[in-house]
């Protein structure tokens, strides 16, 4: 049971509601500001980059650097912030797409898939560069140390990806060093980022930085599990994406952990030699039901989304007005962890 009632307010609800419900007005001034931003003489950058953000996702990166500046009693830059760091996201991914040779992203054609990877990979640039200007914009040097620090861990994790991929062997503490890099970390810089930029102390910024966190790696992986388990339709990307891809992620290793020579020899030609037949991605699933790998991996995100929680009680002395914004965090929190998309 939390120490703070706050976080009772909606019960076991597990579901993101609360918190869109509760920051609609905002993040309509976030999806305006999106547009303005967006702004070029190059038609293709708003072409491009609007066809990404047009297809939606759930925001919740933006929406929990609004809610650290709601904690704190909010920011007249909170919306310039949580755009910026919408924008990061959104470069992120499309540079992901590039490496990853992708070509659906939340149910569309990915932008390298309709433009090329070279328009992409420049959009992306715009992006980046944009959000640099909105956090100075936002006018306090920490917070821009924060998202500056987390747009280069963003990128060490990615290259720690692919540092192991086709790797079924890697061991459990590479796999979520690469996923606090390009996942987590984010998450955790725009919860403490707007709680700052609001003028929390530091107690209570640290507190939000480690919610942003470990909500990031229960939503990663969520994410991971999902490829193997969820229809293409349900998730936005083709399942299985990941195993083709010969990325290593918490399923496979759990399986790989427990597997016999017969399981091991299978991961180390698809995923480790690249060497792959008609059915493999079938055969996959079923060595990861038999190790019951997927259900595990779930219940690891679980416990992550616990903590996150539980990193909310730990907020010093809120006032009512910050009660409901709170119990919304923590709604969202379970919701990171049960998602089927």
């Amino acid at each position: 049971m939390s120490a703070n009632p706050a976080i009772e307010n909606y019960g076991e609800l597990v579901s993101l509601d609360p918190l869109v419900n509760l920051l609609a007005d905002d993040m309509k001034a976030v999806n305006a500001m999106i547009l303005q931003r967006l702004a070029s003489d190059v038609p293709l950058i708003p072409e491009l980059a609007g066809h990404l953000i047009a297809a939606g996702g759930k925001r919740i990166r933006p929406m929990i650097t609004l809610a650290g500046a709601q904690i704190a009693g909010g920011s007249a830059h909170a919306v310039g912030l949580a755009t910026a760091v919408e924008f990061i996201h959104s470069a992120t991914l499309l540079h992901d797409d590039v490496i990853d040779e992708s070509n659906l992203r939340r149910g569309r054609d990915t932008a390298n898939a309709l433009w090329g990877n070279e328009a992409s990979v420049l959009v992306g640039d715009f992006l980046f560069a944009r959000a640099f200007e909105l956090m100075v914009e936002a006018g306090d040097i920490t917070v821009l140390g924060q998202l500056a620090n987390a747009s280069a861990r963003i990128t060490e994790g990615e290259i720690k990806q692919m540092t192991i991929a086709g790797m079924p062997d890697t061991p459990q503490d590479a796999y979520f060093d690469v996923i606090t890099g390009k996942t987590a970390i984010l998450f955790a810089a725009a919860a403490a980022a707007g709680a700052k930029l609001a003028g929390a102390n530091d107690d209570d910024v640290a507190v939000m930085h480690d919610y942003g966190l470990q909500l990031g790696l229960a939503f990663q992986i969520m994410d991971d599990a999902m490829d193997y388990g969820v229809s293409s339709s349900a998730m936005g990307k083709n399942t299985g994406d990941d195993f083709i891809d010969q990325k290593i992620t918490l399923p496979v290793i759990l399986a790989w952990q427990d597997g016999d020579a017969n399981d091991r020899e299978f991961w180390q030609r698809t995923m480790g030699d690249g060497n792959f037949a008609d059915g493999d991605l079938a055969t996959a699933q079923a060595i990861l039901a038999s190790h019951d790998a997927i259900d595990r991996s779930i219940a690891i995100a679980g416990d992550y989304a616990n903590a996150a929680i539980a990193a909310l009680s730990r907020l010093s002395s809120p006032g009512q007005s910050q009660m409901p914004i709170i119990a919304a965090l923590a709604a969202a929190a379970r919701f990171s962890a049960a998602r089927q998309n």
